[in-house]
């Protein structure tokens, strides 16, 4: 079966929404792009990819000039523009691998948990790079095909085993009929962003969850954070997930 479009995520058990998880996700968004920029994001313009219900984008736009959401889930779109009218979020239908806006647009693009929904991560990369103004970043948070347990159907080993059985081992669970995200590993991640220019937080983020707001990820002095302190100074590739700032070169600026 070949990948297709997940126009109704919003409506599957893995794509309900989580309000607090989501509120939350928006917070550690905020902080590292603060953190990178370092001076108010009060005067930019911020697309979002796949923003789905709009739970990121209501906490987004209390910061940005302009926030921007796009999904090809209509059913998300619609609960999004009934929900969150605020003056400077628009909700639209939109494509991640056709992104319908001008070249060096936006300032910011978010790009969270969205690439292995695609059906073409590189095509998607492309067009973010596109619409991002020369010197603009985006948002990159990522989950690893390295990980023991999917987040979407909390499955061990399902983004591991080859894709001939994760189809079958998901169906026989009866979470779903067809194993639709495709996870990359951390060098064929690095491969996917080659375009920009990297910057990693996900140490900074393990090592410092305070600072970042990401206690609701790694609780600070927990054996878990412990473990992965130890997992990101010497496993680096093993990491389930990643966070990284990604920047459009600026060609003034070379």
């Amino acid at each position: 079966m070949k990948r297709k479009y997940q126009y109704n995520f919003s409506k599957t058990e893995a794509g309900k929404y989580d309000a607090l998880s989501r509120t939350r996700k928006a917070e550690t968004m905020i902080t590292v792009l603060s953190d990178f920029i370092k001076k108010p994001l009060s005067n930019l313009s911020l697309l979002n990819v796949g923003g789905s219900g709009g739970i990121i984008d209501n906490i987004l736009a209390d910061f940005l000039h302009s926030v921007t959401s796009i999904d090809i889930d209509i059913n998300a779109i619609q609960t999004a523009q009934k929900k969150f009218p605020k003056k400077n979020i628009s909700f639209k239908l939109g494509d991640g691998l056709k992104l319908d806006f001008k070249e060096n647009f936006f300032d910011i693009v978010i790009c969270s948990q969205v690439y292995e929904h695609v059906t073409s991560p590189k095509q998607l990369m492309d067009e973010i790079y596109k619409v991002l103004k020369p010197g603009g970043i985006c948002y990159f948070a990522a989950s690893n095909r390295f990980m023991y347990n999917e987040p979407h159907y909390n499955l061990p080993l399902l983004s591991i085993v080859p894709r001939p059985i994760a189809h079958k081992y998901i169906k026989i669970t009866g979470k779903a009929d067809y194993y639709h995200e495709l996870h990359y590993s951390y060098w064929s991640l690095k491969k996917l962003v080659k375009n920009f220019q990297l910057f990693d937080y996900t140490e900074k983020i393990i090592l410092n969850p305070i600072k970042y707001k990401a206690e609701y990820m790694i609780e600070p002095g927990s054996l878990k954070h412990k473990i992965a302190s130890l997992i990101a100074k010497h496993m680096f590739w093993s990491i389930p997930g990643y966070i990284w700032i990604l920047k459009k070169n600026n060609p003034k600026k070379g």
